[in-house]
């Protein structure tokens, strides 16, 4: 394999105080409710971002089965994490807001406004698309945009999925825009616009003025975990009438906040050659540590991951995966390497993870 793939976003990071109240609200509210691990060891090859210390954690992946990523929900498990000490503005720098997936954006409009914890932000309105859509915030602080996708991974008479993109505050779209079209893969612009916003209109500072870049992959993503995937989308907003401040300025990785997203990919080596020649080095390698062979476990699954920055210092992570846990009371594993890494896994294989259901 000559060049890398990349499946999709593989999951979001969402740095948490308390873990356990979190997996139960994104249970109940965005049905984050089939565990694909859980790891409780120390984070000991993220020292750029955690104070050069290795750190003590507790993490897990969780996924809706009607598609989309997932969460990789974090918390320190040994460090009190430490929350933003400003009030965050849209366009500030980092991942402003993930977007989670609906087949009916309405519907599920109606069926968050009655839930008691969801801080329902403005209210229905049009995307730059020309979709509905809507904004939320959990009882954490993160801002989570409802959007308009109609596919389906496996039928659980749901509303809505998973996540399928993130809104990401940077300083100059110009300047970021061959990193995600170029690197990333998301080739087709569906919306460029600069002005206000009606759907922004609720978030903080939203009545300003914007730059916003919406993006899509113009062909559908291969790999073998791209139907449960989906399509994604990465919206870049660079805000024109202010000095857009740093999410995760003197904090660390895993502090309360969307920290990373990340890509499933296969063929490391040849990502990395991409990434290096357009001036993005790896700043994290768990090859360095741990070779291919031995790949670095977590939990139930392993593989070799990676991060670089964007321009403005966002994290984005690429994991290889190499094994996820299939029946896990059955002891029964996928092993990625011994499928061609182009093609997509059988739908009823994928399917089987909901055996890994967190049952209420």
């Amino acid at each position: 394999m000559e060049n890398y793939i990349i499946s999709g976003i593989q999951q979001i990071g969402i740095g948490v105080e308390d873990f356990s109240t979190a997996l139960k609200y994104y249970i109940d509210v965005f049905q984050m409710d089939v565990k694909i691990l859980e790891d409780d060891t120390v984070a000991e090859l993220m020292l750029p971002y955690t104070g050069n210390k290795a750190q003590k954690r507790h993490a897990g992946i969780v996924i809706n089965m009607q598609g989309g990523s997932g969460f990789e929900i974090w918390q320190y498990s040994e460090r009190k994490p430490q929350k933003i000490s400003f009030d965050i503005q849209i366009g500030d720098l980092g991942i402003c807001i993930t977007k989670m997936k609906s087949r009916n954006v309405k519907q599920t409009f109606q069926e968050l406004s009655v839930k008691p914890d969801v801080k329902i932000l403005g209210g229905l309105s049009k995307y730059i698309d020309g979709t509905d859509t809507f904004y939320m915030e959990d009882p954490f602080g993160n801002t989570f945009q409802i959007v308009e996708d109609k596919t389906i991974f496996r039928e659980e008479h749901r509303s809505s999925g998973g996540p399928v993109g993130a809104v990401i505050g940077v300083t100059d779209i110009d300047r970021t825009l061959p990193l995600y079209q170029q690197i990333l893969g998301y080739d087709k612009v569906v919306a460029d616009v600069t002005g206000n916003f009606e759907d922004l209109s609720g978030l903080n500072s939203g009545t300003q003025q914007y730059r916003r870049a919406l993006l899509t992959h113009s062909k559908p993503r291969q790999g073998n975990l791209s139907h449960l995937f989906g399509s994604s989308f990465i919206e870049l907003i660079q805000a024109l009438e202010r000095t857009p401040r740093k999410l995760y300025e003197g904090r660390f990785w895993g502090d309360p906040g969307f920290i990373q997203i990340c890509f499933d990919v296969r063929n490391m080596k040849a990502l990395q050659v991409k990434c290096e020649s357009m001036g993005f080095k790896f700043t994290v390698d768990s090859s360095v540590k741990h070779n291919e062979v031995n790949s670095f476990d977590m939990g139930e699954a392993s593989g070799h991951f990676t991060y670089i920055e964007d321009p403005d210092g966002t994290l984005i992570e690429f994991v290889e995966t190499h094994k996820i846990p299939l029946v896990k009371k059955l002891g029964i594993n996928l092993n990625l390497r011994n499928f061609q890494p182009e093609k997509p896994l059988p739908d009823w294989m994928l399917k089987a993870l909901r055996f890994g259901r967190i049952k209420k």
